[in-house]
């Protein structure tokens, strides 16, 4: 597949947290697949030098030769470099450890936090969503992908000191709203790794539906063996064992996903 000129826009999704460890990867995987299941065209961005998201697509390291590190440090066009998995219409721009050096590179760099946006700019058009996966930091990877995101969709671990990661994250964003990127919007809150079993957890989701509101999606994603088991595997957890618990919450958050897309669609269009 080649890229052309369809007029479409594809909405672009930058999956974040800087906490690692909090279902930031396995979101992104299983959230593009899930939209892909329904027909959407979708482009998923490795860009987090540990390369995981590339791992749970089977991607063999022989098979990252052209990476996103050569997105926005070499130039080399976005149609040379991404590439299908095994789920039509999902395709991918892999990662490796080279990505890590980036940051240091590009801080001599004029406009160094526009690189993933001009890369991406007039080459997506036949994409209907793109989601690209931070790397666990606030660094000048992750303001690359904040200043080229139309949204932000956070993987929150049920856990306090995510809490704490999360007010962190949001001065980020209001900051790159306020000097880089006006449009930036949060798309939602995904609760992951939840344990109904936990007290804590419970409290946890009380706490963060009562500040955030209406941003917090209702599904939430369990801990779940299964879903665990699926990127050794080179899987998507909805590919390896779509009936497990975790397989059946991202389901129903891109379900939830596509619903918030339209009622913002159609929000956009009465204004």
């Amino acid at each position: 597949m080649t890229v052309s000129e369809t007029g479409r826009n594809p909405r672009i999704l930058a999956i974040v947290n800087q906490k690692g460890g909090v279902g930031k990867t396995t979101t992104a995987v299983n959230l593009a697949t899930a939209l892909a299941a329904v027909k959407k065209k979708v482009l998923l961005i490795d860009f987090d030098p540990q390369g995981n998201a590339s791992t749970g697509f089977g991607i063999d390291r022989s098979r990252r030769e052209i990476t996103s590190y050569d997105l926005i440090l070499n130039d080399v066009p976005l149609e040379e470099i991404f590439q299908e998995t095994a789920v039509p219409g999902l395709f991918i721009v892999p990662s490796t450890i080279d990505l890590s050096g980036a940051e240091i590179e590009m801080v001599s760099l004029m406009r160094r936090e526009f690189r993933l946006k001009k890369a991406l700019e007039g080459k997506t058009a036949v994409f209907d969503y793109i989601l690209i996966d931070c790397p666990p930091s606030l660094g000048l990877l992750t303001i690359n992908v904040l200043v080229a995101a139309d949204a932000v969709l956070i993987p929150l671990q049920c856990e306090f000191y995510a809490l704490e990661g999360l007010s962190h994250l949001m001065r980020t964003i209001d900051l790159v709203r306020t000097n880089l990127n006006a449009e930036l919007a949060v798309q939602g809150i995904v609760l992951t790794m939840y344990d109904r079993r936990n007290k804590f957890t419970e409290q946890i989701e009380c706490d963060v539906r009562s500040y955030f509101g209406e941003q917090v999606y209702g599904v939430v994603i369990p801990r779940n063996v299964r879903m665990s088991e699926a990127p050794s595997h080179g899987k998507p957890s909805l590919i390896y064992d779509m009936r497990c618990a975790g397989s059946q919450a991202y389901i129903q958050l891109a379900s939830e996903l596509l619903k918030r897309e339209r009622q913002l669609k159609k929000e956009m269009t009465a204004a």
